[in-house]
């Protein structure tokens, strides 16, 4: 019993990070669905939430009312959650026709701004772009020239954020890749589970108002998009650029909220589980659902093997092999410094967001009915 399961682990782990990115590569290859791009003017609004953001509003205004795009076709709301700092003041500073700005008093959290964005927005294509990031001139042109395939609902961009200096943010760098590379590949064969939080699109009509208190709206939305049987694409040349990777602190906040996200998300909608009424029910299921079990999978693979050692030599290797990994982890975060090398930096990054993990797991159950 105890072999079956430490080999039935090491199934589910090596399926959840290299046999299914295979599997979708190979999706991707020999059922592509071509998106039909066309050009074409559409109005858009683009949907700014915002929260104490007076450092980075003046820029993204600016760069909301520069892009290459016909400027009677494109509009702006922005809605203020609740900001306590200058980010009003130095909005309404813009004075611009094109610029509608949506106060609300007490915090009411991102899902109702959304909600209340929506209803003000005028545009046929929605833009959903965060405050920090910058899109490229092209990149709303390059989003709406996917809407001319009619089973396109919604349309991710591609943000590239500048390369981190230190160990922890390059080994994010390369984890960030990893996933964009997997959404693609989702994207090509049928639908990726979610998309890019930073900038998105979205056919006005295809929104759903979503509950107040969700945490994570880049995948609620897309996937109510999917439940009408339209396809989530991903759209390498629209290009929104952001700061360099998270620090540690903060990617660490940033996981527990994303953990804590996807276990609303199976309690908000549990037919996500049922092959029959989820049309991506494979990427969910691999590339959501059992990435939550993976911590789990690693404790109960070092138990069973330590259990097992005790039978051969070569469960002795298995186990050495594992505590190894476990040990260049502890460097890496005891020496950040030392993450400076691939051998240490894969690892240790690994290993901190599965740990993050537990604790966004730890968190919902403490907190299921706390608002984010």
């Amino acid at each position: 019993m105890t072999e079956a399961v430490f080999w039935t682990v090491l199934a589910l782990l090596g399926y959840a990070y290299a046999g299914y990115p295979v599997l979708a590569w190979t999706l991707a290859r020999l059922r592509p669905r071509v998106v039909l791009r066309r050009g074409g003017q559409p109005s858009v609004t683009l949907i700014v939430v915002a929260r104490n953001g007076e450092r980075w509003i003046e820029d993204k205004l600016d760069n909301c009312l520069t892009l290459d795009y016909p400027h009677d076709q494109l509009d702006v709301v922005l809605v203020l959650d609740g900001s306590t700092d200058a980010t009003a003041a130095r909005a309404r500073a813009f004075e611009s026709p094109r610029v509608e700005i949506v106060e609300c008093g007490p915090r009411r959290g991102k899902a109702a701004c959304l909600n209340e964005a929506v209803t003000r927005a005028s545009g046929d294509i929605l833009v959903f772009t965060d405050v920090r990031q910058r899109l490229d001139a092209a990149a709303i042109r390059n989003l709406v020239m996917n809407f001319a395939d009619e089973k396109v609902g919604a349309v991710s961009a591609e943000l590239l954020r500048d390369p981190g200096r230190d160990g922890f943010t390059s080994g994010m760098d390369l984890y960030w890749r990893y996933e964009k590379w997997l959404r693609a590949n989702e994207a090509r064969f049928a639908s990726s589970v979610g998309v890019t939080g930073g900038t998105y699109a979205l056919r006005r009509e295809c929104y759903r108002p979503i509950p107040e208190g969700t945490i994570l709206d880049d995948v609620l939305i897309p996937m109510n998009v999917v439940a009408q049987g339209l396809r989530v694409v991903f759209d390498r040349t629209a290009i929104a650029r952001d700061m360099p990777a998270s620090s540690r602190s903060r990617e660490r906040r940033h996981r527990i909220r994303a953990i804590a996200g996807n276990c609303q998300l199976l309690l908000q909608q549990p037919a996500l589980l049922i092959p029959w009424r989820n049309p991506v029910w494979l990427q969910f299921v691999s590339h959501r659902l059992l990435r939550l079990f993976v911590p789990f999978l690693l404790f109960a693979a070092l138990v069973a093997n330590f259990i097992l050692a005790a039978e051969s030599h070569a469960y002795q290797l298995l186990l050495i092999g594992q505590l190894m990994l476990y040990i260049i982890a502890l460097l890496g975060v005891l020496l950040p410094e030392a993450q400076r090398l691939n051998l240490i930096r894969v690892p240790t990054t690994f290993l901190l967001l599965n740990w993050f993990a537990v604790l966004g797991l730890l968190s919902f159950a403490r907190h299921r009915r706390s608002q984010p």
